[in-house]
């Protein structure tokens, strides 16, 4: 067996795959209205963007009653501040909750979190 892919739902799955192509800087693999997906240019894990009708922004942080994020990306990056704001270039919002200080957590225009951080 091979993961081939992490999918996100979003409401508009070509919309968030644009982002994550302009934060990435990975090519297209498929693009379907529904379906879209990116790969890493020396072969790997990629990612996935599903079209969902139905769906609700994840919270962060968490709290009861809402809607939780089921997972998340880390992105291992050369230097935190070039990599966050180029994140937020890409339409990337800093969260406002970060309990790392060596850890940047942000949030896709689909509310999913993700975290940059460097060794």
């Amino acid at each position: 067996m091979t993961v081939t892919a992490t999918v996100l739902d979003a409401p508009d799955a070509r919309e968030l795959a644009a982002f994550y192509q302009r934060l990435l800087g990975w090519p297209k693999g498929a693009d379907e209205s529904e379906w879209v997906t990116l790969r890493p240019p020396g072969g790997g894990t990629g990612l996935s963007f599903q079209s969902e009708p139905h769906y609700q922004r994840p919270t962060w942080p968490s709290r009861p009653g809402a809607q939780q994020m089921m997972s998340h990306l880390d992105i291992e990056v050369a230097d935190l501040a070039s990599a966050g704001a180029h994140a937020v270039a890409a339409g990337a919002v800093l969260a406002g909750v970060q309990p790392q200080p060596d850890v940047r957590i942000y949030l896709d225009p689909a509310g999913h979190p993700f975290c940059l951080w460097a060794r």
